[in-house]
């Protein structure tokens, strides 16, 4: 209901409500059930036409900031409010004494003055004694009427001292009386509170409340994930959020008793006045942003999630360009703010933390703009030197001298293995315009630039610093162009530059020994390879295309073969690259979605390799690659069919000689697992049969600790005497549920396990298909997991159990199980895969191969195999994969 035409904050005419709900105090005194329902319903309309305000105010001027503000004003108003009709109305005090008075405070992130759509209200109703009858009458009274609107209110009632000795002990209530804010009620009383949190809090703690920011920082973002780019970012909690803001605004607030978002930041030497120009920038945005994520979702929602990301695109008004989509460009822009943020905090932290390492009298006064003053310099340079375990330059010029110590100075870094001083970063951005043709031509800074990529240390780390100080975007043109760029897409976790850095950070960690156990022969490999800097740089550059109209692979060897020559490689290497570039997808395709027991698979990809060193350069590659496109996204599974696939191409490219048989490697399997089946008690004639049932293929594909699960199920399915055994295991982290399916094998099995996995809205996103020699099928499928808790995933792994028996059994039918199966639901909804179906009779000699490519769903392998058996059609093998939203079904017919 509108209560006439309403502009501005606080959405409302105060005065008028006052009068308002004082002729319904007239009309309805005495009944006071009757009264607080008129009020309540005529403050509910009064919410609901504000926030429709809001959000039109919003909507028309695209500023955030002015939303929050306007909400939390339309709060103070509110509460005012509702506080004069409570006092005037309903607790009326009679002869009211010095006990009765109070203040309501503003505390937290309200009392910031700023609040999102679906902010908590965090008060204090400060008193100057302990509470009495009419105070507590009057709190509860209007918590209770503010409950009842909708609002989550924290809330507390203290005195002042109660306030002071809590603050001393409880960081959290330390942090928020920092932002308390008077709203009404007794002045004097907000300002003693003010004054003795000032003297006997603050005063002389000010390391012990950057310590405690510090981890309290880091506890956050290990819990949101600790890379500022992931594709799903949290807003507020996440790396480069708004709570990242917030923490250089307790921080400036405690040690300086200014605003970073005000002037006094910058004269207090705090920020720059580019910096303090950022922080304005970046709060403008996040605050938007989440007005929007607010209003559209209805609730307190923090998170970035693929359904709501295109939704807020075109709220924002991006549109396609340069080859990105609408949603693409809003979340590059999104990433910007948020590397904004991480260097903008970091920088200051720093400069804090120098600060309290000198034991200064004073903080003020250190805090003041630097002076430029001798400190120990680095060996065999004047232009750097060490200022308290950080790296800085000797002097303001040092980048204008020479400009390739732009890039000399992350060496320095490396070499000594010491943070940067903020005052050298600070000089870096200020002077990225160095950064031109003629540099990007220098042979030393090209020559050092390589040395950095390929650096046995930590190269992750490094480009991770280049990339956040925008000089590896200026140096690398081409990477510069991907420099947050996110693929909207639920397969990749990570924006493009963090791909690629994460990806270099892999490579480095298999071959220091890092990732031994998790990959053997990757680790193994990566110390025969004959030119090491090769495969640094074709990891570093295998997706630097992204996001441009034609394929990325191809665009990515043409980058490859202009950019190599510049960091001094030679037309060979160049030219190795830049295969790699292009084929850097091709390894991971063939082996999960060909049959690698068909002989022409293993030929046809020989062919396109065509030499040994080509095929250990490709798997580490493909290995450095997929690891780094997210958690969870790596199993062992893949490590197995990679495996595979490599020692089968081996011989092939090496004239038919190989380090290792095909049969060796089969007996190789076989002992591993007699002694892992010895170990475990089981007699040899157990063993030995166990042994017998299996084709060749088997042993290729399927590691020893699974071995011995299968081994285990085939046992427990003799024991009990069941046609049908059924193993599982779930991983939250990597939120898959593998499960593992014994019976005999019949031609419409497959398309029964899918459905019967398809019922209970088990999504399939893997599956490994293995027959015996004696008849059985043996099934292994990973399961997007659907609960928090693993006893929920195992009742759910015992209906699929249930409803598979039953349809084997003919109790039930298909089409009857899945009558009531769910719509697809969640985030899947955000995407759409044109559906692609692909019949080939040259990717075998023996059977046809079809492959579908479409939008995953929960039923797909199901309906896709029954419509396969009702065409009377074989199913040799089957290989399923998913690519986040996108399904590649193969089958070989």
């Amino acid at each position: 209901m509108q209560h006439g035409p309403v502009h501005s904050a606080p959405y409302f005419d105060p005065r008028a409500l006052r009068d308002e709900l004082t002729a319904y105090h007239k009309e309805l005194g005495g009944r006071e059930g009757k009264l607080r329902q008129k009020v309540l319903a005529r403050l509910k309309a009064l919410t609901e036409d504000a926030r429709r305000t809001a959000r039109a105010e919003l909507d028309a001027d695209g500023n955030g900031r002015a939303c929050a503000m306007g909400l939390s004003l339309f709060m103070d108003e509110l509460i005012c409010l509702i506080y004069d009709f409570t006092v005037h109305h309903v607790y009326r005090a009679q002869n009211p004494s010095a006990a009765e008075r109070m203040a309501i405070v503003a505390t937290g992130g309200y009392g910031r003055g700023l609040m999102a759509p679906g902010s908590d209200v965090d008060l204090l109703f400060l008193l100057p004694y302990k509470q009495t009858a009419w105070g507590e009458s009057v709190v509860e009274f209007m918590l209770y009427l503010l409950w009842d609107l909708g609002f989550k209110v924290g809330h507390a009632t203290r005195t002042v001292g109660q306030c002071v000795r809590l603050a001393k002990a409880d960081m959290t209530i330390r942090t928020a009386l920092l932002d308390s804010r008077l709203i009404l009620g007794d002045a004097a009383l907000f300002d003693e509170l003010e004054a003795r949190f000032r003297r006997d809090v603050v005063k002389g703690t000010g390391p012990e409340f950057i310590e405690a920011k510090f981890a309290e920082r880091d506890e956050r973002h290990e819990r949101a994930g600790q890379s500022r780019y992931l594709v799903e970012p949290n807003i507020k909690d996440g790396k480069g959020g708004l709570r990242d803001l917030h923490t250089l605004h307790w921080l400036a607030k405690y040690l300086l008793d200014v605003e970073p978002g005000e002037g006094e930041a910058v004269a207090a030497g705090l920020l720059s006045r580019d910096e303090y120009n950022t922080y304005r920038t970046c709060e403008d945005f996040l605050w938007t942003v989440r007005c929007h994520l607010h209003f559209e979702t209805g609730r307190a929602e923090e998170r970035l999630t693929f359904d709501i990301q295109p939704v807020l695109a075109e709220r924002m008004g991006y549109t396609p360009d340069a080859g990105l989509r609408a949603v693409e460009r809003f979340m590059k822009h999104y990433f910007m703010i948020a590397k904004e943020v991480g260097d903008l905090t970091r920088s200051v932290c720093a400069l804090l933390e120098i600060k309290q390492l000198r034991k200064a009298p004073t903080l003020n006064r250190l805090l003041k703009p630097l002076t430029w003053r001798k400190r120990v310099r680095i060996r065999n340079t004047s232009d750097f030197r060490i200022d308290n375990g950080r790296i800085n330059v000797a002097d303001p010029r040092v980048f204008e001298r020479d400009p390739v110590n732009l890039i000399r100075l992350f060496a320095r870094a490396e070499k000594y293995n010491v943070l940067f001083h903020p005052e050298a970063i600070r000089l870096v951005r200020q002077s990225l315009d160095l950064i031109d043709d003629e540099l990007r031509a220098n042979p030393v800074a090209n020559r050092i630039f390589l040395e950095l990529l390929t650096a046995r240390v930590n190269p992750e780390e490094v480009l991770r610093r280049m990339n956040e100080t925008g000089v590896l975007g200026r140096f690398i043109p081409d990477f510069g162009r991907i420099v947050c760029m996110m693929q909207f897409n639920m397969y990749h976790h990570f924006t493009v530059d963090e791909h690629l850095i994460r990806a270099v950070g892999i490579l480095a960690d298999i071959e220091a020994g890092r990732l031994k156990d998790a990959h053997p022969l990757s680790s193994r490999i990566i110390h025969t390879i004959e030119n090491r800097r090769v495969l640094y740089v074709a990891t570093f550059l295998h997706d630097i295309a992204k996001g441009r109209d034609e394929d990325h692979s191809i665009a990515g060897a043409r980058i490859a073969r202009e950019l190599c020559p510049r960091l001094g490689l030679t037309d060979a290497e160049t030219e190795t690259v830049a295969w790699l570039v292009e084929h850097h997808l091709l390894m991971s395709n063939v082996s999960q979605s060909r049959d690698l027991n068909d002989r022409k698979t293993v030929l046809d990809f020989a062919e396109i390799v065509q030499s040994p060193e080509r095929l250990k350069l490709l798997i580490m590659l493909t290995v450095a690659d997929i690891r780094a496109v997210g958690p969870g996204v790596w199993n062992g599974w893949k490590g197995q069919l990679l495996r595979t696939l490599y020692f089968e191409t081996e011989p092939v490219l090496a004239g038919g000689h190989s380090q290792v048989s095909f049969e060796d490697r089969i007996k190789a399997a076989q002992e591993k697992l007699r002694a892992a089946l010895a170990e475990a008690g089981w007699e040899d004639r157990e063993i030995e049969r166990f042994i017998a049932r299996h084709y060749p293929a088997y042993w290729l594909r399927t590691d020893t600790d699974v071995q011995v699960e299968h081994a285990e199920l085939f046992r427990r399915a003799e024991k009990d005497g069941a046609a049908l055994a059924v193993d599982f295991k779930t991983d939250a982290f990597t939120a898959v549920t593998e499960l593992t399916v014994l019976t005999a094998n019949h031609p419409y099995l497959l398309a029964k396990m899918a459905g019967a996995c398809a019922a209970v809205g088990a999504n399939i996103v893997g599956a490994q298909i293995s027959t015996t020699r004696d008849g059985m099928a043996l099934n292994t499928f990973l399961l997007q997991r659907a609960f928090d808790e693993e006893a929920d995933e195992r009742r759910r792994v015992e209906r699929i159990r249930q409803s598979l028996e039953k349809l084997l059994k003919g109790e039930i039918y298909l089409d009857q199980l899945l009558a009531k199966r769910a719509e697809p639901k969640g985030r899947i909804r955000a995407f759409t895969v044109p559906p692609q179906l692909m019949i080939d009779n040259t990717l075998s000699n023996a059977f046809t191969v079809i492959e579908v490519n479409g939008l995953d769903r929960p039923g797909l392998l199901y309906e896709l195999t029954s419509a396969l058996a009702e065409l009377n059609l074989d199913i040799k093998s089957a290989h399923v994969t998913t690519f986040g939203e996108k399904a590649v079904d193969v089958f070989y017919v």
